[in-house]
């Protein structure tokens, strides 16, 4: 992947969730540079108010809040974000699902069964809940994307990774389906990305007592998406993109 280039999004309008921190900040931060206008989305909105405060500072469009917690909300609640969405833009141009929750890290034997299900709740559900509302907006236009971020840990099952690593899996799933559901779709472009680690709150708490400055800064993956959100990619459908640092 190349470096996101200034204006590569105007004009687009983005939306992402888990964008109050982590991976999913850094995204919208990058996105918001290229030009995008950016629908930030998630339940910390003092973090979210931070960030749009940050995309003005820098000179972006205003970002847009979308407040919602994915682990509590309904199918009504997806279906207003696309209502509130189709009233101020009348379309949506691109949708990175990004928000994840850890769960615990525990045998298959012992997990505590409650958090199994919030993880799935917030890693899967919600997106299908919100790409099943959002997807008559992504169809309307001529050029929309919608990005996956991946993990290594939904490729190859690891021990005690639990319910993160099976809804990884199934994210992967939901991927594949959806590029072959949009194969012969002009209009829709479906991506996934596998960042790697990255210096996140999520990774931090699966690995307590590493060195943060061991994992790289999310802003490392953020062009990926970029590139994957804008014209770069216009011709390009599925496949998943691995992010590759050097030395």
């Amino acid at each position: 992947m190349t470096d996101a280039k200034l204006d590569e999004l105007a004009g687009r309008v983005i939306l992402i969730t888990g964008a109050s921190r982590g991976l999913g900040r850094a995204v919208a931060t990058a996105s918001a540079a290229a030009g995008a206008t950016v629908l930030v989305c998630g339940r910390d909105v003092t973090a979210l108010e931070t960030l749009a405060d940050e995309v003005e500072a820098n000179g972006g469009q205003p970002a847009v809040i979308v407040p919602i917690d994915l682990e509590a909300a309904t199918r009504d609640d997806f279906l207003k974000v696309s209502a509130h969405i189709e009233t101020r833009f009348g379309r949506l141009d691109g949708m990175v699902a990004n928000a994840a929750i850890l769960g615990e890290l525990a045998p298959l034997a012992s997990y505590d069964p409650l958090i199994w299900a919030r993880v799935f709740q917030v890693n899967v559900h919600s997106v299908f809940l919100l790409l099943q509302a959002c997807l008559p907006l992504l169809t309307r236009g001529d050029d929309a994307a919608v990005v996956f971020a991946l993990a290594e840990e939904g490729e190859t099952g690891r021990a005690h990774w639990g319910a993160y690593a099976a809804s990884k899996y199934a994210l992967r799933g939901m991927l594949d389906i959806m590029i072959d559901e949009y194969e012969s779709h002009p209009g829709l472009r479906v991506h996934g990305v596998i960042p790697g680690p990255l210096r996140t709150r999520l990774r931090l708490t699966a690995f307590p007592a590493s060195d943060p400055e061991s994992f790289p800064a999310p802003s490392t993956a953020a062009d990926a998406f970029v590139e994957l959100l804008g014209p770069r990619s216009a011709a390009a459908h599925g496949g998943i993109v691995r992010v590759h640092r050097h030395a």
